[in-house]
């Protein structure tokens, strides 16, 4: 365990404890220090204190830093095709069909036993052991791309880019119906379905705020091909949204009804973007459609 003792001086006098400590401790995020304060291994004058603390002028804090747990995640020669790579970032090309992060039910074969053999174990930690370097998900399901941070420090800025919704995220897919309008947008807010506690539904309840905007490109007979644009990531969100206004996603059984010919929802994560965490450029990734959409943009067509 590292222990680090500081005091604080007039200068620092006022500052909330979590935003000084992230931002003055090189590689301990504003999560981390937060998550260290919940656990009492941050004291202030031998005292545990919140996250919002406002430090005073002679305080002394004591850190202690526990050894980064070990992971029981085996890692995994499984191929991934990885779009881009540095020394901070991936971005990765999910195949549908493939879980994000081990699970109940999915205990290995996840990209996240992929990323562990491929990165030698360099991954971000603040997701914990199960979720290694995932700042974002993707449902099994949905195939396209995905950003997994290798630092804490690329993932503490990725997670506030998406928080601030400055982070590009395009997908596609094929709707159920036809729908006239050019384009809309489904402003509704998501929580956990009050009976099944396994799906998401529209509700008032213990929910958040949940915006996706769509741009009809094509419609056909029975169905539309679609462009979503999200503002906010709530888990199913697309899902959700579109099966709420009438549109379920093509193929989605949990939100709508199976489709022969494909397993799960016809949706992809078509485009990504954002600022990287060192250089302060903005990177944005495209990807084609995968096979299995083109095959079923055929058949409804």
């Amino acid at each position: 365990m590292k222990s680090l003792k500081l005091y604080v001086s007039n200068e620092t006098a006022g500052q909330r404890i979590d935003k000084w400590l992230s931002e003055n401790i090189e590689d301990l995020s504003r999560s981390s220090v937060q998550k260290l304060l919940k656990e009492n291994n941050i004291l202030i004058n031998s005292h545990a204190v919140s996250k919002n603390y406002k430090l005073r002028s002679d305080d002394i804090i004591d850190i202690n830093i526990p050894e980064p747990e070990l992971l029981d995640v085996t890692p995994q020669n499984i191929p991934v095709d990885i779009v881009y790579e540095d020394d901070d970032l991936l971005v990765v090309n999910k195949p549908k069909g493939m879980v994000v992060h081990p699970a109940a039910g999915n205990p290995d074969g996840t990209l996240v036993n992929a990323l562990l053999y491929h990165c030698k174990g360099r991954l971000s930690s603040i997701n914990g052991v199960i979720r290694p370097g995932i700042v974002h998900r993707i449902d099994k399901n949905t195939s396209g791309l995905l950003i997994v941070a290798k630092t804490d420090k690329a993932h503490t800025h990725l997670a506030e880019q998406i928080k601030n919704h400055s982070f590009t995220r395009e997908y596609m897919g094929i709707v159920c119906g036809r729908i006239n309008d050019a384009e809309g947008t489904v402003d509704a807010p998501i929580g956990r379905h009050k009976i099944n506690r396994k799906k998401m539904a529209v509700t008032e309840t213990n929910s958040k705020n949940a915006v996706t905007h769509y741009k009809v490109l094509e419609v056909f007979d029975k169905y539309s091909l679609l462009k979503f644009v999200l503002e906010t990531g709530r888990t199913h969100q697309i899902r959700v949204h579109m099966s709420y206004i009438g549109h379920p996603i093509l193929g989605d059984d949990v939100y709508g009804k199976a489709f022969k010919g494909i397993d799960g929802q016809c949706l992809h994560a078509k485009k990504i973007g954002f600022v990287h965490p060192s250089t302060g450029e903005y990177m944005e990734f495209d990807s084609e459609l995968p096979e299995y959409f083109e095959k079923i943009l055929k058949k409804v067509r």
